[in-house]
């Protein structure tokens, strides 16, 4: 081997190990992130079904056997519309029986009111002459007596006649008085009409009960029943879901509770309608947490129509706006170290290549980025990856957004919550 060749193979050699030696001494790559403005917005998401404001289950209060089921699942009815109807032959029998017994009552009444008391004034004057006769026949018998023309058992029965007549006309005008309109078989004939009266509108209510009137306007949820059953007061035959505003309801993990405000603005798809969503908004948060299910009650309400796919105990997704920044200085929530304190924690920040533990609070946060409050700003140089407080290093921020932000632009994620499925 030449001189020359030796001297370049010697030369290569001291420049590969001093290559070597350059590398090993080279700060580590860290992935990194540049903080800036972005927006930033939190949302939760949940489970919920659609529920109207009043929904009822119809049912009978007779016994009887259904004749006619007049509707079926999923029909419009307006209120006062028949629903269901039992059989009622026995009823309206029983309807007019009383109807004819208040009749009788009535007739009783208004005779006794016309010819009773006709016929009472006339045995009241035939009492009163045939008591001036017997009181005119003692007076002649009384002097006759007198005078010695008649005996004494003749003045005796002069006085019978008088007393007979007089006891005659007593019971006449009472009878009289009982007729008149004060009168004790006034009252107990006007009482038994009244008695007759309330059997006719009690066999009424009977006979209206055996059938199904809607309480007001809706739609049929249920159709429980079909003709010819035999039912009994208690049991549901109809389902019905009353017209007026729809809620959905959901169940919120009560981790999340005080992220929750009446008046917030939620989006909301149905599962089987997952291109067509629409907007509601958070009316009623429950002031009491499911111990069992460690969840909280949430009602939503539409501000507009209800679209027309929607369904009673429809299952919903509802997606709803809990924090919003329209601009804030957002971090990624990788790049904490260490468990945080409140509204205070730690990340690694890159200063002059070497590794400087910041503290820092914290604003609003999501599920993938922070707002900065203090203790950063705008064109800081935050570290994702594992390092040591001055140690040198080098920040591969890459194509890594600072917020996590999609194409969007803006900072968020939606906080999972099953419950309610």
């Amino acid at each position: 081997m030449s001189r020359r060749l030796i001297v370049v193979l010697l030369v290569g050699l001291a420049v590969l190990a001093g290559a070597a030696l350059w590398w090993a001494a080279r700060p580590p790559l860290v992935p990194a992130v540049v903080l800036q403005p972005a927006p930033l917005v939190r949302s939760l998401l949940f489970a919920a079904r659609v529920a109207a404001l009043q929904r009822v289950e119809l049912g009978a209060t007779v016994t009887g056997r259904v004749s006619a089921v007049l509707v079926a699942e999923g029909a419009s009815v307006r209120a006062g519309q028949p629903l269901v109807q039992l059989e009622d032959t026995e009823l309206r029998a029983a309807l007019a029986q009383a109807q004819a017994s208040a009749q009788q009552a009535a007739a009783r009444l208004a005779g006794l009111r016309s010819t009773g008391r006709s016929a009472a004034q006339a045995t009241v004057a035939q009492t009163d002459s045939t008591l001036l006769a017997a009181q005119a026949d003692l007076r002649r018998t009384q002097d006759l007596v007198a005078r010695g023309f008649l005996s004494q058992a003749r003045l005796d029965d002069a006085q019978r006649a008088v007393a007979v007549a007089q006891a005659q006309r007593d019971g006449a005008s009472a009878q009289r008085a009982a007729i008149a309109d004060q009168g004790s078989d006034v009252a107990q004939a006007d009482a038994q009409l009244a008695l007759a009266r309330a059997a006719v509108a009690a066999a009424a209510a009977r006979l209206d009960q055996a059938r199904l009137l809607a309480p007001a306007d809706g739609r049929v949820l249920q159709r429980l029943v079909e003709p010819g059953q035999i039912v009994q007061p208690g049991r549901a035959l109809l389902a019905l879901a009353l017209q007026g505003p729809v809620q959905l309801v959901g169940q919120v993990d009560e981790r999340y509770l005080g992220q929750l405000q009446p008046g917030q603005t939620a989006s909301v798809v149905a599962d089987a309608y997952p291109g067509q969503r629409f907007a509601a908004q958070v009316l009623v948060i429950a002031p009491l947490v499911d111990a069992q299910r460690g969840a909280v009650e949430v009602k939503l309400g539409l501000p507009q129509a209800p679209p027309p796919f929607l369904r009673e105990d429809m299952t919903l997704s509802v997606q709803v706006e809990t924090g919003r920044r329209d601009r804030a200085l957002v971090l990624p929530t990788a790049a904490l170290v260490g468990p945080s304190d409140g509204d205070t924690a730690q990340v690694h920040v890159l200063r002059d290549g070497r590794v400087v533990l910041q503290r820092l609070r914290l604003g609003l946060r999501t599920l993938d980025g922070a707002e900065v409050l203090d203790g950063l700003a705008a064109g800081d140089v935050v570290l994702l990856g594992a390092a040591v407080p001055g140690q040198r290093v080098q920040a591969d921020t890459g194509a890594t957004p600072a917020s996590g932000a999609k194409a969007t632009g803006e900072s968020g994620a939606a906080l999972g919550n099953a419950m309610g499925r």
